[in-house]
């Protein structure tokens, strides 16, 4: 089937049923783009309750707020978010990293150790998530390190 918009054409190359409903999302996600840890990904998220995410897939994933390049990397990632919360009715943000990150330079740039870089990676996830608890202090903050044997939790402390 061929459709005229605008005097251009569209030839449909794949059909899908989807809802027109707006959603309320049960978090916005801030996670890197590497593909390694997908399948792993989106186990965990539907075992988190977190169905219907706005995911925000950057290089570094939580990198972007705890120890962004450029200002401008975390201004993005804090848009996104709050763009979330505008659109989607958001309340929760879960923050990752994950294990051999290209954006922090792999798993070399921590001499090859896994336990220097999991240290590494809670500082930053800590850094993360204290920013976005003092920047918008409405939203329930969750933060997690991924490594290739699964998800490791970063207690935060309790705001209550």
């Amino acid at each position: 089937m061929i459709l005229q918009y605008d005097n251009r054409y569209l030839r449909k190359v794949f059909h899908f049923d989807s809802s027109r409903e707006p959603y309320i999302a049960d978090a916005v996600v801030i996670w890197c783009f590497d593909n390694r840890f997908q399948t792993g990904f989106c186990k965990f998220l539907k075992r988190l309750g977190a169905i219907s995410i706005d995911p925000v897939k950057i290089a570094g994933g939580a990198k972007a707020l705890g120890s962004p390049d450029r200002e401008s990397e975390r201004a993005f990632a804090l848009d996104q978010i709050q763009k979330s919360i505008r659109l989607h009715e958001t309340k929760r943000v879960i923050l990752m990293v994950h294990s051999d990150c290209g954006a922090y330079g792999g798993l070399s740039a921590f001499n090859n150790n896994p336990q220097q870089e999991a240290e590494h990676h809670e500082r930053e996830l800590r850094r993360a998530a204290q920013y976005v608890v003092e920047t918008l202090p409405e939203l329930e903050v969750a933060a997690y390190f991924v490594d290739f044997e699964g998800v490791w939790e970063v207690e935060l402390a309790s705001r209550r």
